[in-house]
């Protein structure tokens, strides 16, 4: 496809009018301001668009979107002990896979091309994204709530874990990608932290990890622990040997910083959903004035209710803002940057996230001839506060078009829609 005549966010996150872009196969092949002579097959004519990276989701739980508007109201651990995890109990094969695809749907709607999924059924979270088009990270969800010193090898989720990494770790022509995942601290002993560290290490796979999310998490891990941090429990046993991201990060210490910046972590900060669980605001500003890895995620549309990754990076810029009282803070470009590059290389795909000759051809095309966008003083400002998710009218993922103007081109989202409403009155009717 050549994209003609049209606005670009290039790599350094600026302007650029009257631009060529061209995709050959899974890669953009020219960005320039002359019309190639190479025919890269259908052009798209440009005008009133903007062309840019599409987004990296770095904490997700696909399948969740059985769970949307379910649990309402509550703290972390009445939402995780009294909804959550009894319906999660009722789970099975085909509701996930449904689950997964219309997840794909919805992420392909907000320009999302690729997530990081720790969760449980992946065979079928693996399934639904290979269909879909999309990119994924996917994690088996470890968790295990026995005595310490008890090893988790012999156990079903650890061999879980060992299977899906044989059967998907760069399947679909690297498309799909598996980490190895410690769901936290409180939901495991230190001996299957530490079996799962190795593993990770053992296949150099990336990590993925709650961390820190609330107060009381923080406080209680450190009562555990004889004073230590999740962060610093983690580091002790080896969970940071391998390229990690930590979900939520909102009360690490000083200390904790240091050890994340240390070791390279990227912290995959989740506003929306700490907001409405009311676990806190993420110091952003300090990890980024520390040079962490900042990436943005959506968690799942249980604690967020969308994935409308638009409004998820205003409350990104937002956030810090008034948490900090300072209206300097968190600029568009950093939020952008978040958005996309710190979200592909949390993902562990160099070569993704910028729009730039020779990277993947993840994509979105932006209408600027909207309303909200008018006048434009400055495009990155635009996109972060004055954009609507209903803006993205076209997302490539890997040089293929899967979304286009209200037309999901690779899912059925009408029979998506119907099976996860089914599969969720069946779980509804049996807890």
């Amino acid at each position: 496809m050549l994209f003609e005549n049209i606005t670009i966010l290039d790599e350094n996150y600026d302007r650029q009018d009257h631009m060529y872009v061209g995709v050959k196969g899974s890669i953009i092949d020219y960005v320039g301001s002359e019309k190639p002579e190479e025919d890269y097959g259908e052009s798209y004519d440009g005008k009133g668009k903007l062309l840019m990276s599409a987004f990296y989701n770095a904490h997700a739980h696909s399948p969740m979107t059985l769970l949307r508007g379910y649990a309402e109201n509550l703290s972390l651990s009445d939402w995780l002990n009294t909804k959550v995890f009894p319906f999660e109990d009722k789970l099975y094969y085909d509701a996930v896979y449904w689950a997964t695809l219309l997840s794909m749907a919805e992420s392909f709607r907000f320009g999302i091309v690729s997530n990081s999924d720790m969760y449980y059924f992946c065979d079928d979270i693996a399934r639904a994204v290979i269909e879909s088009g999309a990119k994924e990270n996917i994690s088996r969800s470890i968790s295990e709530f026995g005595p310490d010193g008890f090893s988790i090898k012999s156990g079903e989720r650890y061999r879980e874990m060992e299977n899906l990494y044989k059967l998907y770790h760069n399947a679909d022509d690297g498309k799909i990608l598996v980490d190895a995942s410690i769901h936290s601290e409180y939901t495991n002993t230190e001996t299957s932290m530490r079996e799962v560290a190795d593993f990770a290490r053992e296949h150099s796979l990336n990590m993925h990890v709650h961390v820190s999310e609330t107060e009381s998490e923080h406080r209680e891990c450190m009562e555990r622990h004889n004073g230590r941090t999740p962060v610093k429990l983690l580091y002790d046993l080896g969970a940071f040997e391998t390229n990690t991201t930590a979900a939520h990060c909102v009360w690490v210490t000083d200390e904790d910083i240091a050890i994340l910046k240390e070791k390279g972590v990227t912290v995959a900060t989740n506003p929306i959903s700490n907001l409405k669980l009311a676990s806190g605001v993420c110091n952003i500003p300090k990890l980024l004035e520390n040079g962490i890895n900042v990436a943005i995620g959506t968690d799942s549309v249980c604690s967020n209710n969308s994935l409308n990754f638009i409004e998820e990076m205003k409350f990104f810029a937002l956030l810090s803002k008034e948490r900090y009282g300072n209206p300097t803070l968190i600029t568009p470009k950093q939020t952008l940057y978040a958005a996309t590059r710190a979200g592909a290389l949390a993902q562990g795909r160099p070569d993704c996230g910028l729009l730039k000759a020779g990277f993947k051809a993840d994509l979105i095309v932006m209408d600027l001839d909207v309303p909200n966008m008018h006048p434009m003083h400055d495009v990155a400002t635009n996109l972060v506060y004055s954009a609507s998710g209903s803006d993205v009218l076209l997302t490539m993922c890997d040089g293929k078009v899967v979304y286009r103007n209200g037309e999901y081109l690779t899912v059925d989202v009408e029979k998506a829609i119907v099976e996860t409403e089914a599969a969720c009155e069946n779980i509804k009717s049996r807890l």
